[in-house]
């Protein structure tokens, strides 16, 4: 693997026939040309590109042009957690079409999830309730948008760059021989895709497996001539994770037996059809896998019940081994296959010409419980779009897929009636790597996605064919200065009531030195309430950051924070690390002048932490594991917040560390090596050093 701490670039900077503006900015030549380097060779190359770098811009640059020197047509993907991001993307494409004058235009393609893009009246409804309605209406054929035909509307989609919503708006008011013809926006967008050059969507377009193959077969697609940006990177592990995190609970077997019993049903009925005795198959499995659940009930109530009883003291989860949560299974097609108990293999309901190996019958009841198709209900348990079979599939198919390595691990917990045990891939590199690598080559970039060389490892990318650059802000030190509180802490067997109050009067001087929106992140809402929001501070409005906050009230933090400051008010805006506020949403505009940090945020002690660093050990050793489990992720999440006021290369913003743990060892080799901090002693320290920031720098629009 190649690895570079870039300095600034001195060399003359080339024309890029991509490029949204007319010179690269500083840092952004050499992160084109490295992404250039490694695209041309089918490898791949990790960007820690900070704000202001303009890596959007960057990474298409590179991705286009290396997509238009190639035989066979290839296809940017760029993928991004955020919907925000979508925009952005948009807007830069327009900008690379204005400067492509008298060339052919960049063709794009943007989607959202397919509840943000439907036209019926429905969409509204809870997620819930929309799976169930158009999963229905689709199985019906009663959605008319989904089975209309418009020609055409292809092709204008891809005149110019459209945002989603513009997108959409565009298959309200399509005409065909004069008649607006009303099409389904998700649809046509993902049929359009293959003709496009750029496809801007969610991860899960490539890193979801069932979602991969249904849209690449539907846009016509082959990974292998895919380019892929990976925006906001350092969310990729989790994201993937999170992907193959399910859970399983005694509700679900039950349902799951509901819903078996009612498509055998369905199915007998049909064999009484004329030519239904091709289903004879298909029945007999169904009825073999609805005996094996109805067999495995009492076997699931005792196994939980001893799950629970195995916690002691105030012990509320334990880890589960794969073998035992298999075994259950495999005890009850013991049982219906007649090896054990009282049935024998005669007795069997499985013809004997469909009975498998007891090595491969966990996959045979995967695949059957997967194609249950019953008609669900609204407000049964889970997601009503997908029947509990298909869940417990899921489930199955990660045991396949991965129970047999190190890199799976279960937890049972008691949250529930009965308790439930989630699935957590340990490693994301055995998603991540057979993506990628199928891939024609890939960018990975973020702000934090630092260090490069660790999300590498961490996403399993070949060395030989892998670069990992750790990009300079641009951003001199003077206009976005660290200062470290060395008089406080959040080390639990220190926090004193004066050590609270310590940091609260940081705060409240920062406040006071600070002309314009505060915001403040603490490791977590507990704490957060302790210190912040039970305190009321001096000359400022309070907006403390609700978990039941929605997607309308996000959108107008930064409004509020805009408005306030241009009528000289000011706000303290308080948000936990890793939340909404710390990392979904784009303060632009100036709308926040300081960011205090409240602690470093270590995650708590739990089964699958101690399960991951142990994993990590066997992969990286010892001293890599503390870091890439530990450290790093937290002194990111830190990061990741620090860079909120800074939105543009002409923003100016004082940051706060309250905690003097980031200046040990074991943190400050987690920050960026060009990133340096001062000391404040005191909390009039702070004020000192803000009163004189704010007055000498000052946003510079100049910049941008």
């Amino acid at each position: 693997m190649t690895v570079m701490n870039k300095g600034k670039a001195t060399t003359q900077a080339p024309q890029f026939p991509f490029l949204a503006h007319p010179k690269p900015r500083p840092g952004q030549l050499e992160m084109i040309q490295d992404s250039i380097k490694a695209l041309e060779q089918g490898g791949f190359h990790l960007a820690a590109a900070p704000t202001g770098i303009g890596k959007t811009a960057a990474s298409l640059a590179a991705a286009l042009h290396v997509a238009s020197l190639q035989p066979q047509r290839k296809t940017v993907f760029f993928l991004t957690s955020r919907q925000t991001q979508h925009r952005i993307v948009v807007d830069t494409v327009r900008k690379i079409n204005e400067q492509r004058k008298g060339m052919a235009p960049i063709r794009l393609v943007d989607m959202v999830g397919q509840a943000g893009m439907c036209v019926q009246e429905f969409a509204k409804e809870s997620s819930v309730v929309f799976s169930l309605m158009c999963s229905q209406a689709r199985k019906s054929r009663s959605c008319r948008p989904w089975i209309t035909s418009a020609p055409g509307l292809k092709e204008r989609i891809l005149e110019a760059p459209l945002h989603v919503d513009e997108l959409v708006s565009l298959t309200r008011t399509h005409t065909v021989n004069g008649e607006v013809t009303q099409a389904c926006p998700w649809k046509v967008a993902r049929e359009a895709v293959n003709g496009a050059d750029v496809f801007v969507g969610d991860y899960n377009h490539l890193f979801d497996e069932g979602v991969r193959e249904s849209s690449l077969k539907a846009m016509d697609l082959s990974l292998e001539d895919i380019i892929v940006v990976v925006d906001e990177a350092h969310n990729l592990p989790d994201r993937i994770r999170l992907t193959l995190e399910k859970r399983l609970t005694q509700t679900m077997i039950r349902n799951t037996f509901a819903e078996l019993e009612e498509y055998v049903g369905t199915l007998q009925q049909s064999l009484t059809m004329p030519g239904g005795e091709t289903l004879q198959p298909t029945y007999d499995l169904a009825h073999w896998a609805f005996e094996v659940i109805q067999t495995s009930r009492k076997s699931f109530a005792d196994f939980f019940s001893r799950l629970r009883s195995s916690l002691v003291g105030d012990k509320e989860e334990c880890e589960v081994e794969v073998s035992s949560l298999l075994n259950v299974f495999h005890r009850a097609c013991d049982e219906v296959d007649g090896i054990v108990g009282q049935k024998n293999l005669n007795e069997s309901p499985i013809a004997p010409q469909h009975r498998v190996d007891p090595a491969v019958r966990i996959h045979q009841l995967r695949d059957i419980l997967a194609s249950v198709d019953v008609d669900m209900d609204a407000g049964d348990d889970g997601n009503p779009m997908e029947p509990n079979a298909h869940r417990v599939a899921q489930i199955l198919d990660c045991l396949i897929r991965f129970g047999s390595t190190t890199a799976m691990t279960m937890v049972y917990d008691t949250k529930g009636k009965d308790g439930r045990i989630t699935t957590h891939l340990l490693d994301p590199g055995l998603v991540s790597k057979p993506v990628i690598t199928g891939s024609y080559g890939a960018i990975l970039m973020s702000g934090t996605l630092y260090p490069p060389t660790m999300y590498a490892n961490i996403l399993s990318l070949p060395a030989s064919k892998t670069t990992a650059v750790a990009y300079p802000s641009p951003f001199a030190a003077m206009r976005r200065p660290v200062l470290v509180a060395s008089d406080v802490t959040t080390k639990y067997t220190e926090r004193t009531p004066q050590n609270t109050e310590l940091i609260r009067q940081h705060i409240q001087s920062l406040i006071d030195t600070t002309p314009g929106n505060v915001a403040v992140f603490a490791p977590s809402y507990a704490l957060l309430n302790s210190i912040v929001s039970e305190t009321d501070f001096r000359g400022v409005r309070m907006m403390v950051e609700d978990r039941n906050w929605t997607k309308q009230d996000l959108d107008q933090v930064v409004e509020t924070l805009l408005e306030e400051k241009k009528a000289g008010r000011k706000i303290l805006l308080a948000g936990v690390f890793n939340a909404r506020l710390s990392e979904g949403v784009d303060y632009h505009s100036g709308a926040l002048d300081a960011v205090a940090c409240i602690g470093i945020p270590n995650s708590p002690p739990s089964v699958l932490s101690s399960a991951l660093k142990t994993y990590a050990e066997e992969r990286f050793g010892r001293n890599l594991a503390w870091k890439y489990t530990v450290s790093q992720p937290a002194i990111n999440s830190i990061l990741q917040a620090m860079g909120r006021p800074i939105r543009s290369i002409g923003d100016r913003a004082l940051i706060v560390l309250l905690d003097r743990r980031v200046t040990e060892r074991t943190y400050t080799s987690c920050f960026p090596d060009d990133l340096r901090m001062n000391e404040a002693a005191t909390p009039e320290s702070t004020g000192h050093f803000a009163r004189r920031f704010f007055k000498k720098i000052h946003p510079d629009s100049t910049l941008e």
